[in-house]
């Protein structure tokens, strides 16, 4: 059975830190792309970092830019988001996805396996 499951969500306080899991089962994560999406309430869902399979290029949305970092583990089949100087925009579910094309993949649709979300909240 194929699955994406995240972990790693809670709340945090304004400049703090969390680190986000997104473990695979039923397929290798380092042979698929993938990004970790984030959804405000009453807002669309947003790209926020993205990690190539193979040369494990990466690239980040400008919001997060210096402040999050996408990693990923083959061993464990596992991929993170490292999250520093949270602010409170970045409040909201996080989504790790995982696309078969090469490359970094930028598109949403583009994304065929994705975790239950994990919530993310940042506030004093």
């Amino acid at each position: 059975q194929v699955q994406l499951v995240e972990s790693g969500g809670g709340l945090v306080q304004p400049g703090g830190s969390l680190r986000l899991s997104c473990a695979a089962s039923g397929f290798t994560l380092d042979y698929y792309a993938i990004a970790w999406f984030r959804q405000a309430p009453a807002k669309g869902r947003e790209g926020v970092s993205y990690i190539s399979s193979g040369d494990g290029n990466t690239y980040y949305a400008d919001s997060v830019k210096g402040r999050f970092t996408i990693s990923r583990d083959n061993k464990k089949n596992t991929v993170y988001l490292q999250m520093n100087s949270l602010k409170p925009e970045d409040t909201a579910v996080y989504y790790c996805a995982a696309s078969p094309y090469d490359g970094l993949v930028m598109g949403l649709s583009e994304y065929e396996y994705w975790g239950q979300g994990t919530q993310v909240t940042v506030s004093s």
